[in-house]
This record gives structure tokens, C-alpha cells and sequence, in this order.
């Protein structure tokens, strides 16, 4: 036989053996999740009925370091706040991270399921609010303890490193940088990829869903002072009129998007909020916007806030604004890079959960203007590669509805957004261990 045929012949026998050890994942994986599920679903419902808000997550910590120290692995808590870190290690080979997040929102729920969250808090601002896992955050914990679980047991399947992490506000883009000025890359193994998944409320559970490269945006939240003169609405002409100006500022603003940036690099230049004024017949010494910026690019980031400042000193100075009232713009800490998922870490990853899913279970997404802070894993010095997958949570029958003209499924963060617990939670479960086991594969 020609040497070269031989070794044509042993690559393809090696391909198809290692294909069928994969395929082979998903059989080995079931069993143990159905050994676990009733346990779950409990543990789910208990996070589901828990929620706390962003920097609060006092309680949902403790039960996730309780549940991964049960586990087997070797947990530290209170990393930059009330993160979590739980490790495992299996002999020499790499080191994964896995991640979930720990915080909800301050939503009320409407779900009308039994297991409804009544839970209320103090916010930040001394407020008593709702609380509520909107955006999905019960499920990514609760499919965490599951895959942390499973990993224990088959230790035979994959060897390294195991670095799972609980992050406490994600909601306020906040967590992450703490965990990481704490240490988390230098007080505990330093991976060689990061992994997270995030429900989808668009898409049929029992599916993933996957964007390479951009995924989410950069976000940036700016409060911005308009000041002016205020007096008697009766006299404008002895006034510096901030409302007026506000109003200018927030038509102008709209030409950053529209004349000022390259039609192919998305942005979106929000003004959420404007206060002002105490009367009908006074006018106010200030007027204050606030602002959410969303890009991809860097450099169009830049770009964009260079030029909000540019427009709102600008525009005041029109007005007849002395410079000691310029206005001020101030970025607040809900501020963090674009996620950028790495094109070879996806590919990888997705050719992997496709022999163990299906084909048909594996959904090409769109890039949204959505915000994570996940994406400053893979900002560090260090590089490291990151996968942020998503995970349909929306039954079969509410999409084939939509698609037929009827209402769209609850957005993310919609008071009546309601995950189907089965089968995201088996599906969040197996698609994180057999992502974990391909990786760290022996």
C-alpha cells in the first residue's frame, strides 16, 4: 500500500473514532441529568422564588457555594462582592471557565404561575422594589450546578482545570470588572477558554444559539446636566432657557447615528430620561438627560461619545451659555465593552454541541445591541478566548404562534417572561458539560 494512502487511512479511521467518542457524549451525559432533574427543578424554583437585586446577592451566593462545595470542588466566596469561585482540579491539561451570573432585576412579576417571585428590596437609591429573575439568570445557575455536578462524576471523560464562577452584577455591568480586580485571573488557574450561556426568549427551547464574533455591544450610560438660566415663564427673553436646549440637544444627537457614522458600523444613541422644570410658569436653572450609547467597534465607540460631548457643549454654547455653566456629561459605572464571542472557540464548540444536539438544534443568531460584561474575560492582557452561547427557553407552540401572527414571546426583562423549565434546563445542562468535556477532552 502507498504510505501516504496508509496515513490518508488512519486519519479517517481516527476521525470516526473520535466523531463517535463524541457523539457518543450526549449518551453518557442523559442518564446523569436525568438521575438530577427532579433535584434541579427544585433547586431552579428556589432561585426562581429568591431573587435578589444587583449587589445583594448575598443569599443566592451562599446556595451556589454550597451547592458546588457538595460537588467536590474547592470554593471561595466574596470575590469582588458576592462572587463565587468553586475549583476542580483532574491532572494536567488546560483550564475552563464557566460562568453564571448570581443578580435579578427590579421587576414586577406577572407570570401568574404558582411559583411566582413576591420577593421586594431596598435598591440602591433606598427605593422598596419588585424583584424578579427576568433576564433568565435562575435557569444559568441552576444549569451550572447541573454541569458542575456531572463534571465530578465523570472525571474518566476530561482532564485539567475547572474554574466555575458565580459573578454578582451583571445586571449593572458591574460584577465582572470586581471579580477580575480581585483576582480572579491571579488568585485562582488562569483559563485557556471562558464559556457562558444566556437564555434566549426568542428561541425554541431544547435549541442553542450561537453568533461568532460580535455578539453584544458596547455599552455606555451617560447623565448629562443642561444648565441655564431660570425666571418667570412670563419674561423667557431675561432667561437662558435649559429646556429649550435640552430640546435641542436631543434633535442634534440624532445626527451622530444618521451623519456622522458609517452606515455599516451599528450604533444607537438613546435618550431615556429628561427631567426639568417644577411649574407651568417657571423656567429651571437645569435640565438632566440620560443617555444609553450602544456600539460594537472600539474605535466607533470612541467616535460616538467624542461627539455627543462635541454636540452637547456645542449646542449650549449656541444658546448663549457662559462658560461657567458648560454643560456636564458624566459616564456612569453601567458601562462596559462589546462581547466578542472568538470564531475559533465557537466553531470548535458548535461543531461539538451539533454531534451531540443535532444539526436542527444548532441556531445561527443575529448580533443584538444587548449589553453583557462576560466579553472583559477575553480583554484581560491575557487574551483568552470566550463563548457566550444562547439557550432557547420559548415553547414550541408560543413560536409556531408568533410565526402565524400572534404576539411575539416576552422579551428579556418583560414582567412576563417565563423560561419553560423543561427542556431548557436539560438542554442548558448538557449543552455546558459536553461543551466542558470537548475542551478539556483526553
Amino acid at each position: 500500500m502507498i504510505p501516504h494512502m496508509r496515513s490518508t487511512i488512519r486519519l479517517v479511521i481516527f476521525a470516526i473514532f473520535t466523531l463517535s467518542i463524541r457523539a457518543a457524549d450526549a449518551d453518557q451525559i442523559k442518564p446523569h441529568i436525568d438521575k438530577q432533574y427532579a433535584d434541579l427543578e427544585k433547586l431552579y424554583l428556589h432561585f426562581h422564588t429568591h431573587p435578589e437585586l444587583s449587589h445583594q446577592e448575598t443569599q443566592t451566593a451562599k446556595r451556589l457555594a454550597d451547592e458546588l462545595r457538595a460537588a467536590g470542588y474547592e470554593v471561595t466566596e466574596h470575590v469582588g462582592g458576592n462572587g463565587v469561585v468553586a475549583v476542580l482540579k483532574n491532572g494536567e491539561g488546560k483550564t475552563l471557565l464557566l460562568r453564571t451570573e448570581l443578580d435579578a432585576l427590579p421587576v414586577k412579576e406577572n407570570t401568574n404561575v404558582d411559583y411566582a417571585s413576591t420577593v421586594t428590596a431596598t435598591d440602591r437609591a433606598g427605593r422598596t422594589v419588585p424583584v424578579m429573575h427576568a433576564c433568565g439568570h435562575d435557569i444559568h445557575l441552576t444549569s451550572l450546578v447541573g454541569a458542575a455536578r456531572i463534571l465530578a462524576t465523570m472525571k474518566d471523560h476530561w482532564h485539567g482545570t475547572l474554574v466555575l464562577i458565580g459573578q454578582p452584577a451583571e445586571e449593572t455591568v458591574a460584577g465582572a470588572s470586581a471579580m477580575l480586580k480581585d483576582g480572579l485571573f491571579t488568585r485562582f488557574p488562569r483559563p485557556d477558554f471562558c464559556l457562558a450561556q444566556h437564555c434566549d426568549a426568542e428561541l425554541e427551547a431544547g435549541k442553542i444559539g450561537y453568533v461568532s464574533g460580535f455578539s453584544m455591544a458596547n455599552v455606555d450610560t451617560l447623565d448629562i446636566v443642561i444648565k441655564g438660566v431660570g425666571g418667570h415663564g412670563a419674561w423667557p427673553h431675561k432667561t437662558k432657557d435649559p429646556i429649550v436646549i435640552a430640546a435641542q440637544t436631543i434633535i442634534n444627537l440624532q445626527t451622530i447615528v444618521s451623519r456622522e457614522t458609517k452606515p455599516t458600523d451599528p450604533a444607537v444613541v438613546t435618550v431615556g430620561s429628561i427631567h426639568g422644570g417644577t411649574k407651568h410658569n417657571i423656567i429651571p436653572d437645569q435640565v438632566t438627560l440620560q443617555l444609553t450609547v450602544r456600539t460594537y467597534k472600539d474605535e466607533v465607540r470612541e467616535q460616538v461619545l467624542k461627539s455627543i460631548e462635541r454636540i452637547v457643549k456645542g449646542t449650549a454654547l449656541t444658546a448663549g451659555i457662559p462658560t461657567e455653566l458648560e454643560p456636564t456629561i458624566t459616564r456612569t459605572d453601567e458601562s462596559t465593552p462589546a462581547t466578542y464571542n472568538t470564531p475559533a472557540l465557537v466553531d470548535r464548540t458548535i461543531a461539538h454541541l451539533k454531534m451531540v444536539l443535532g444539526d436542527d438544534n444548532l441556531v445561527e443568531r443575529e448580533p443584538t445591541m444587548g449589553a453583557e460584561d462576560f466579553g472583559l474575560f477575553g480583554r484581560t492582557q491575557h487574551k483568552i478566548p470566550i463563548f457566550m452561547f444562547r439557550l432557547g427557553t420559548v415553547s414550541p407552540e408560543r413560536i409556531a404562534a408568533a410565526k402565524s401572527g400572534g404576539p411575539p414571546p416576552p422579551s428579556l426583562h418583560s414582567s412576563t417572561y417565563l423560561p419553560q423549565k423543561e427542556p431548557s434546563l436539560r438542554t442548558g445542562v448538557l449543552a455546558m458539560t459536553a461543551a466542558a468535556i470537548d475542551l478539556l477532552s483526553k
